[in-house]
């Protein structure tokens, strides 16, 4: 194979630059006779990153990068997997599911208090819908607010009072974002699925290349972690199943045992008082027929009231 610089699209967060690092280190070091170029691309979600809660894959984070890769401006896209809708724009295929860190949420408090611990109308930020719900659902007294911008950002947000004109009592972020920028230390409480779903695909890393690139596809194809690849196939194709776009909450997680795959999903009201959840197994070979069927055990369950698909709605 002849020596090629690849040029690799990025968000320029903190944390997208060491996911990206992270993928760059790995290809250099299998295919030392090519080069690979980080280049960041501003998407919507970094320019107006001061909005209100949105839905978890909606694309905010995704489009311009893909669109770098059809325009031929990038040659490899490295993304947080929970960010991309689950259709894939014609033209471009996910070519590697590289990695999943740890997929479960965390808490993290400005006085180092669990959640059972916080005080009633304890302020709690968050940027999802599905977190939000969930919160409400565990603790109805929280007030739920608002929070935006990278990591780094919530974290001051909620420890410096300059930094922001509502007061946090603490915030709620994904354990993988956390550990891949070093910052364990910081997490108050790890929070446990039956409290807190993860969004599908959650701590997964994708990397994404044009489907006519070939020899991309073939570099890219060594960072393939099959498990994780059948996982978060399950996830998406329950939450495609499901209407993905949508801002109602929806979580899942699909979790190896032995040779099966288990998938357990919900879908919630936004203020966590009705919660519709659904668990099954199947082969890992069947991830994307699990994640069908999960789905429809949700909808015949009522899930389609709560995802505005009810006649009349």
């Amino acid at each position: 194979m002849a020596a090629r610089t690849f040029r690799v699209a990025t968000r320029g967060s903190r944390l997208a630059l060491a996911q990206t690092a992270r993928v760059v280190d790995k290809l250099r070091g299998r295919f030392p006779q090519h080069a690979f170029d980080t280049c960041v691309v501003k998407t919507a979600g970094d320019v107006h990153s001061d909005g209100g809660r949105q839905a978890e894959g909606a694309g905010i984070f995704v489009k311009e990068i893909e669109q770098a890769l059809l325009n031929g401006d990038a040659d490899l896209a490295v993304h947080s997997l929970k960010d991309m809708p689950t259709e894939t724009p014609p033209g471009l295929t996910i070519a590697a599911i590289a990695e999943r860190e740890d997929a479960r949420d965390a808490l993290i408090s400005r006085n180092g208090a669990r959640l059972r611990e916080l005080p009633r109308g304890a302020v709690v930020g968050t940027g999802s819908v599905r977190r939000a719900a969930q919160l409400l659902a565990s603790r109805p007294d929280l007030r739920i607010e608002p929070i935006r911008g990278n990591l780094d950002t919530r974290i001051a947000k909620l420890t410096d009072a300059r930094a922001s004109p509502i007061a946090y009592d603490a915030i709620v972020v994904a354990i993988a974002g956390c550990r891949r920028l070093g910052l364990d230390e910081a997490i108050t409480e790890v929070l446990s699925t039956d409290l807190m779903l993860p969004a599908p695909g959650q701590g997964a890393l994708a990397v994404e290349v044009r489907q006519e690139d070939a020899e991309a596809a073939r570099v890219v194809a060594s960072l393939e972690d099959p498990a994780a690849r059948r996982a978060v196939a399950a996830e998406r194709a329950c939450l495609r199943a499901l209407g993905g776009g949508c801002r109602v909450p929806i979580a899942a997680l699909a979790e190896v045992n032995g040779d099966a795959l288990v998938l357990h999903a919900k879908v919630l009201a936004p203020d966590g008082t009705r919660i519709v959840e659904a668990e099954r197994s199947g082969p890992q070979a069947d991830a994307e027929e699990l994640g069908a069927s999960v789905a429809s055990e949700l909808l015949a369950r009522g899930a389609s009231e709560l995802l505005g698909l009810t006649e009349g709605k």
